[in-house]
């Protein structure tokens, strides 16, 4: 197999959600058969170093391609889900997106002391959403082993908030 431009599949939205800023829509990707097993075979080699127990996969594209990458690592997957859709107990966290705010929540009882996590989702931009995880998990007890994405916006600067573990992403802007 050649390999595929991933970055050709990229389709950028201007002006969406909000003005200003330009969504990167990773939907050509995924409708693309050869770069969608690109991308798993990429995130699962780079996850697999990481040596986790689970995949945790934020809502609500990185359950896309979280739980693929699980599978290919031979560990399990777990869903950060938006309020409301997990059963109780629940635990939640807050956090700020570049154009809002949202929260997540996770079951606490799936995640024990010194469970290894890599967290996955589509893209890199503040670093809210997988910092305030990355918190919510070591507040449970696991250790945060790294953070995988598809998409990073370097500009941004995200990954100041990520703090020391390792962070990987397959298409930089």
């Amino acid at each position: 197999m050649t390999a595929v431009d991933l970055r050709s599949k990229i389709r950028e939205v201007p002006d969406w959600p909000t003005p200003g800023v330009g969504f990167k829509d990773i939907s050509p990707l995924l409708a693309d058969a050869e770069a969608l097993e690109e991308a798993i075979r990429e995130l699962a080699g780079w996850v697999k170093d990481q040596e986790p127990d689970l995949v945790l996969g934020a809502e609500a594209r990185g359950f896309i391609l979280g739980a693929a990458i699980a599978r290919e690592v031979g560990c399990g997957f777990l869903p950060a889900r938006r309020p409301g859709k997990l059963p109780p107990e629940t635990v939640s966290v807050n956090y700020a997106l570049e154009y809002g705010q949202n929260s997540l929540e996770l079951n606490p009882d799936l995640i024990s002391r010194g469970t290894r996590v890599v967290i996955h989702d589509d893209v890199l931009a503040t670093g809210g959403t997988v910092g305030a995880l990355g918190g919510l998990l070591e507040e449970l007890g696991a250790e945060v082993v790294g953070a995988a994405f598809i998409i990073e916006l370097t500009f941004l600067n995200g990954r100041e908030k990520l703090g020391d573990f390792p962070v990987h992403a397959l298409i930089t802007y």
